[in-house]
């Protein structure tokens, strides 16, 4: 068990995992090179510390302790107790939820391992908002998706906002990066799968008219929101395909899309 300690200066090295949260540029950069990440509020440390991620450190302000009480007990890592002005010093936010905690990252796997043991899996392409990213991985536990595939260029799945959006589904879907780009997706059709790009284009095919569910490996991808799959990753697909509209509406924010498509391709 690890003893709480209270910090009262915002400059205490000890608290140097937390400090800056909300510069996005600094922590993108500094995280995965100090193999890090930022676990925020209960459920999603809790979470974390359940898929098998260890614990470098917690932040807590004291109403906090007795929720975290089961977690402080079972920690081999410091506990800093903190007053919530001093949280958002250090922080450069208002951490109304109360708790977070520095934890180690795990090495990914390389994508031909994720690819052999899956059926379903999304492939994403420069999808660099986080909070669209967090709702796809959410969308993808919840629906029975095997994996995520991230082009070079997509954001960390492990930065803050994508976690915390994700609810810590994050950590149930395994990922992995696909590089080069687009060259890569050429591993994907040769482990069996079909690839269906989803774009609005009008020459796409109706999703449903595949029957997707039925196809024994299915990658389906999707593009960043606004831009959407670029011309090589479409023209790498075996099908581009798209969610009929109605009402005038051409497409559908890039979250809400991957949870309709991921339905239609894992539903018998």
């Amino acid at each position: 068990m690890s003893e709480p300690s209270t910090i009262t200066d915002p400059a205490d090295p000890r608290l140097g995992d937390y400090t800056g949260l909300t510069d996005v540029e600094l922590r993108r950069r500094r995280e995965p090179a100090e193999g890090l990440f930022i676990a925020e509020g209960e459920k999603v440390i809790r979470r974390a510390l359940s898929a098998g991620y260890r614990m470098r450190s917690m932040l807590l302000t004291p109403k906090w302790l007795d929720v975290m009480a089961d977690v402080i007990a079972e920690a081999d890592a410091p506990v800093h107790v903190v007053e919530p002005a001093l949280a958002e010093a250090v922080t450069g936010y208002h951490v109304h939820r109360g708790a977070l905690a520095s934890m180690e990252r795990k090495p990914l796997p390389d994508a031909a391992t994720l690819l052999a043991g899956s059926r379903r899996v999304a492939v994403l392409e420069g999808l660099v908002d986080h909070t669209n990213l967090g709702a796809i991985f959410r969308s993808a536990a919840a629906l029975g998706m095997d994996a995520v595939l991230l082009s070079p260029d997509c954001a960390d799945p492990l930065y803050r906002r994508a976690v915390k959006v994700s609810m810590g589904a994050v950590f149930a879907v395994p990922y992995a990066r696909l590089d080069p780009w687009p060259a890569a997706l050429d591993t994907v059709r040769d482990t069996g799968f079909t690839l269906l790009a989803l774009t609005p284009a009008d020459s796409a095919v109706d999703l449903a008219s595949l029957a997707p569910q039925r196809l024994p490996k299915t990658a389906l991808m999707l593009g960043a929101e606004g831009d959407g799959l670029t011309g090589p990753a479409i023209s790498a697909a075996d099908h581009p395909v798209r969610i009929p509209m109605a009402h005038g509406i051409d497409s559908l924010n890039v979250g809400a899309a991957a949870a309709v498509a991921f339905y239609a391709v894992t539903t018998p």
